[in-house]
């Protein structure tokens, strides 16, 4: 749910003055024993303020990347950024991460089992309270390496969109550069996302750790399968960053188009595009993360020969259009702790590193 902060960042920024508070205030509250106003005042203050944070981590990193300004990477205040960003990235999936293992489980398992509370009991039964954080390692060790291969290749593409231009990117070519910063981070660490899984479905006593895992996948399946589920999984930025981007743009554009004074959209409409824009996003890329996780599980019955239509297919003809979308209930519901947790860590380490705001 990154996504959804950062298009709840743009709509802050933009809206977020006294008097834009004071117009949504605006309603009698002088009967009320608590002034409704200032407790709204005070909770969207508290909201821009966690918002803003870009660096937050929840678990699902496919959306655009974010912006650094000048002053920043100049002081270095870029690099402290990102190391309070991992920071709270680590410790927020550690807090969250039954949840992502019951997603993954539900992926992979969901015929298998009739509904949430049947494959959590499944779980603690077969691997314990401690069985629940399987694949949280390998999911927070992957933090650094995908970070910085992406801060990277997103610095060279803009470089390369914007060519001698001065003028800051538009939001296509935001998409573009994101884009394909995403891709290329995704291809380096994606051997890392298929241990993840593989670790969270494992058996008690399956492997003996990460290395062992590794060794099994190799000598049994090859190469190849440290690459399972790369199409679909490269085909989801797509979807996740674009749909998110165009749908915000278009709601905003067309509330301004059917005002012929020029009337800029309020706080709660712009949030409200925000919310409905980052929703179509996940929601249109999560078959593709299913069909990923799918094809990074082993194959039970024989040689692997699946592919993403075959197991799109397969889904698709014996689970329906519900088939596609097991697992999004705990994929929703981690987002709120894992917001709360990553933004509590973040402010810490930002203040123990001296970064500075701007």
């Amino acid at each position: 749910m990154k996504a959804i902060m950062n298009t709840n960042y743009k709509i802050l920024i933009y809206s977020f003055d006294n008097d834009e508070i004071k117009c949504l205030c605006n309603f009698d509250y002088e009967e009320n024993c608590l002034s409704c106003c200032d407790i709204y005042k005070s909770y969207l203050e508290l909201y821009k303020q966690m918002i803003s944070k870009n660096y937050l981590d929840i678990g699902e990193d496919m959306n655009v990347p974010d912006d650094f300004t000048q002053a920043e990477m100049i002081t270095g205040m870029w690099w402290r950024h990102l190391v309070s960003g991992g920071v709270a990235g680590a410790v927020s999936r550690t807090f969250t991460a039954p949840l992502d293992r019951l997603k993954v489980f539900l992926q992979v398992y969901g015929n298998q089992h009739s509904n949430i509370t049947t494959c959590f009991k499944n779980m603690l039964k077969e691997g314990g309270k401690r069985g629940m954080w399987r694949g949280n390692g390998i999911n927070v060790l992957k933090i650094a390496p995908e970070s910085a291969f992406k801060f990277m290749a997103y610095e060279q593409a803009k470089r390369l969109i914007r060519g001698s231009r001065t003028k800051d990117l538009t939001i296509f070519e935001r998409f573009m550069a994101g884009s394909l910063a995403g891709g290329f981070s995704q291809s380096l660490i994606y051997p890392l996302e298929v241990l993840k899984t593989r670790l969270a479905i494992r058996k008690s006593n399956q492997y003996k750790g990460i290395f062992d895992c590794i060794q099994i996948m190799y000598y049994r399946e090859g190469m190849r399968s440290f690459y399972r589920g790369y199409v679909p999984n490269l085909l989801g930025i797509l979807p996740y960053a674009g749909i998110d981007l165009a749908v915000y743009e278009t709601l905003k554009n067309n509330y301004i188009a059917s005002h012929n004074n020029g009337e800029k959209p309020g706080m709660p409409l712009l949030l409200a595009c925000g919310t409905v824009s980052s929703t179509c996003g996940q929601v249109c890329s999560y078959p593709l993360a299913l069909v990923r996780t799918r094809l990074q599980a082993p194959c039970l019955e024989g040689p692997d020969t699946r592919t993403m239509m075959s197991v799109f297919r397969e889904i698709w003809l014996k689970e329906g259009v519900a088939g596609l979308y097991r697992g999004i209930t705990p994929n929703f519901m981690k987002v709120a702790p894992a917001v709360s947790i990553s933004y509590v860590v973040y402010e810490r380490c930002r203040e123990a590193l001296g970064v500075t705001m701007s």
